[in-house]
């Protein structure tokens, strides 16, 4: 009910989300016990996700991925589906997002700012075409571009800069927000969690499962799944 009641004082709010969003969809997050840094592979995930491990070894990247970055038939969940209906509605200015699944756009979402690019989004990286999810998903071994170059997907892997047009842009929303919503994201990973350091105002919501060291600075926290959160919220 407090939650009700700021979404419904404000008119100028801004979403910035990380995996835990898109948990409930059936996509495993980073950082939990059940997270993807926690499995078992070959190579630490870290390792497989990183700019130079692309290049040096990209069957493997594309065996990794296509079970984790690559997941068949997920579909947005009710916090995807609450923050599209909150932007219909004109409160939320946009949503920032870390995660690559493509679900905000899916649940109906415009304004999405994705930090770390979308796997919805694929390169060749010889002639620069362009190739859906699915395309590389139902690829053997290396996706390859007609023209026979390797297909990468358009993510921001370790060792590559963030977009600085998204950056730039990302600023200016928290800078302007009244309300900034924080869910579903541990806030360790830099650059992307530092943004919210630029919001100004006096209500800042962490919606997440567990605590983060943003706590002692927020004005309101919601522990529990923000997908429940977010089912009990009138619009």
């Amino acid at each position: 009910s407090k939650l009700q009641q700021l979404i419904d004082e404000s008119d100028n709010i801004v979403f910035f989300g990380g995996a835990g969003v898109s948990v409930e969809s059936g996509i495993p997050d980073f950082r939990s016990e059940n997270g993807i840094y926690n499995r078992k592979f070959d190579y630490p995930a870290e390792e497989i996700l990183s700019h130079n491990f692309f290049y040096a070894n990209t069957e493997y990247f594309y065996k990794f991925s296509k079970e984790i970055m690559y997941a068949d038939n997920v579909e947005p969940n009710e916090a995807h589906k609450k923050l599209a209906a909150l932007e219909k509605a004109g409160k939320l200015k946009a949503i920032i997002t870390q995660n690559i699944d493509g679900l905000h756009q899916k649940a109906g979402s415009k304004n999405v700012l994705e930090l770390h690019g979308s796997g919805e989004r694929n390169n060749c990286t010889q002639c620069g075409k362009v190739y859906d999810a699915a395309y590389v998903n139902n690829a053997d071994g290396i996706p390859r571009c007609t023209c026979g170059g390797i297909i990468k997907p358009d993510v921001v892997l370790y060792g590559e800069p963030l977009n600085s047009e998204v950056i730039y842009k990302s600023v200016e929303y928290i800078k302007n927000a009244d309300m900034l919503i924080i869910g579903g994201t541990s806030l360790v990973g830099y650059p992307a969690a530092g943004l919210v350091d630029n919001y100004r105002g006096n209500k800042l919501i962490l919606i997440n499962k567990t605590p983060t060291y943003r706590d002692k600075t927020a004005n309101y926290i919601f522990y529990g799944s923000i997908g429940e959160i977010f089912s009990q919220i009138n619009i």
